[in-house]
């Protein structure tokens, strides 16, 4: 059982149950009352705003506005999602729309990819993301910086494949020649090996994470190489695929409008969702983040449900879904689990 659900005995576990159910099929705050008729329960309405009580305590629910009602939070969705749900087997219509999809016979590896994300999409009603296949990566063997001029920084990138690449970045102040020394040194122990993706993703990272422990030379190395290693939206958007996010209009829990735009840019950039994407890439199984737990802001109103993809034993993308918070995890796990086994299926029988 997980830790959390713990501090909470059977009766305050089956209410929550209760609640989060009733809120992801109405989508309107459980009163009391209302708790006490659907619980099945013989408990008085004053034990009922108890158990409430303690739960928001706790922060497994809160009251939106001046509610008299109860929603869960994402800490209340996580411990419904570990220990609360059965995922069944996905409904035969529903299986033979995804196995219609992904006909191999007709498709291109490219289009079952595209196929993938569109029958997420379709069928859940969410945005469908799939990350593409890479080729081969070419992995950082050196890097080192040469100021040309006042504002401008000559980038020397020396690949594994023995390729040299040269490119002028723009800066906004001088650099001397020890600090461009040290920029290098530094980048170079954290960067070689890593492929350009993989290594800008490690400086992003390395930013938001450890910022308040840097000192002035790896903030302005890190900065430098960000803009060193800056592969362009082009790069990103050839490596993610996202179909259907204006299905996420319909939905009154992403209903800001400022927030939605927001969503909207982050689905045009696509940065965010491939670092996800990444990330779950050498998870075993279906993964779902909460809120917060996607480790992206702009995903914070966001439950996130993926699966890794395989092709001979290697997982090399994944697929997913991005909806709100207030999902019916029962029926979409079980969709992005099949549609990742009969993406893996069918690009097996491609070869």
């Amino acid at each position: 059982m997980p830790k959390q659900a713990m501090n909470l005995n059977d009766r305050a576990k089956h209410l929550l149950k209760v609640l989060v159910e009733g809120y992801i099929e109405d989508g309107q705050p459980v009163a009391s009352t209302t708790l006490a008729q659907r619980s099945g329960l013989q408990l008085s309405s004053a034990t009922i705003r108890n158990v409430m009580a303690s739960l928001e305590k706790k922060g497994y629910i809160h009251a939106p506005h001046r509610s008299a009602g109860r929603i869960p939070t994402s800490q209340g969705y996580r411990l419904f999602v570990d220990t609360m749900i059965n995922i069944n087997p996905l409904d035969s219509a529903i299986l033979q729309t995804v196995q219609n999809r992904l006909n191999n016979s007709q498709q291109s590896v490219n289009g079952l990819i595209q196929s993938a994300s569109g029958v997420l999409s379709g069928i859940t009603q969410f945005a469908g993301i799939i990350s593409i296949p890479r080729a081969p990566t070419v992995a950082i063997r050196h890097i080192e910086f040469l100021q040309l001029a006042t504002s401008q920084v000559l980038v020397v990138l020396v690949m594994t494949s023995n390729d040299v690449q040269n490119r002028i970045i723009q800066v906004d102040r001088d650099f001397t020649s020890a600090e461009l020394q040290q920029s290098s040194n530094y980048l170079n122990k954290v960067l070689v090996g890593k492929g350009l993706t993989q290594a800008r993703n490690t400086l992003l990272n390395d930013m938001k994470q450890v910022h308040k422990d840097m000192n002035q030379m790896m903030v302005s190395a890190i900065k430098l190489g960000e803009k060193a290693l800056d592969l362009g939206d082009e790069s990103i958007a050839e490596n993610c695929l996202i179909a259907g996010k204006t299905n996420l209009m319909e939905y009154d829990d992403l209903g800001d409008i400022q927030k939605l735009r927001q969503l909207f840019a982050a689905f045009n950039q696509k940065r965010d969702v491939l670092s996800l994407l990444d990330k779950c890439l050498q998870a075993d199984g279906v993964q779902i983040f909460i809120g917060k737990e996607s480790g992206h802001t702009i995903f914070d109103d966001c439950s996130i449900v993926t699966a890794p993809y395989q092709l001979d034993d290697d997982q090399i993308g994944v697929l997913g879904v991005v909806g709100p918070k207030r999902m019916q995890y029962e029926r979409i796990i079980p969709v992005v689990d099949v549609t990742a086994k009969l993406l893996t299926a069918a690009l097996r029988t491609q070869d």
